[in-house]
């Protein structure tokens, strides 16, 4: 990355959301940002097709070609494939005064706090294997997907628990998000940027 990317970074504090697929970061980070007028969600690219349940606003949804073109140009601040889809974060550009949040993967959490060792990772996690499959059916994954995606949770509930700084777990939507806000008032209270 180039110093320059460096140095902007230091502008604001990163808070990072990780967890299996069907676990409510996504819930979880629209009521974070509707609470909070300083805090900017950073919108993923993904070369993955749209689900029928997703509004369109989600992810910017690209083809391959042209994410693999801002791959070449450092165009991301993390970018993982994951079961045959390409993810990543733009570099952040944030408001004046905001800081940024991040829903992405754990190999996405990894890459960026290789880059930024301060950036705060939270873990979100469900309150069992089998909520959690009711979650990825209800939002209308194909029992291969789910079946994928069940295979993989271990694994990366095992990384994210290594590499998370706080954990989470969602069984209530409101006190998830409430001990989460409660993290980074801390985190605003302790650490006026990231350098």
């Amino acid at each position: 990355m180039p110093n320059s990317s460096v140095a902007l970074l230091d502008n604001f504090r990163v808070i990072v959301l990780i967890g299996p697929g069907g676990v409510g970061k996504g819930t979880i980070a629209r009521a974070l940002i509707a609470a909070d007028p300083s805090l900017w969600l950073s919108r993923s690219w993904t070369t993955r097709t749209r689900r029928e349940s997703e509004s369109g606003d989600e992810y910017v949804f690209v083809a391959r070609k042209e994410f693999e073109y801002a791959i070449e140009r450092d165009g991301f601040f993390e970018w993982a494939e994951f079961h045959g889809n390409l993810y990543g974060t733009p570099m952040p550009s944030p408001p004046v005064g905001c800081d940024v949040l991040l829903e992405i993967d754990v190999q996405g959490a990894q890459q960026v706090l290789e880059r930024l060792p301060s950036a705060c990772v939270i873990l979100i996690k469900a309150p069992s294997m089998s909520s959690l499959e009711d979650r990825l059916m209800s939002r209308g994954d194909s029992m291969e997907h789910v079946a994928v995606r069940l295979a993989s949770t271990p694994n990366e509930i095992a990384i994210g628990e290594a590499i998370a700084r706080e954990i989470v777990v969602n069984d209530d939507l409101t006190a998830a998000v409430s001990k989460i806000q409660a993290i980074i008032e801390e985190l605003r209270r302790t650490r006026p940027t990231n350098s």
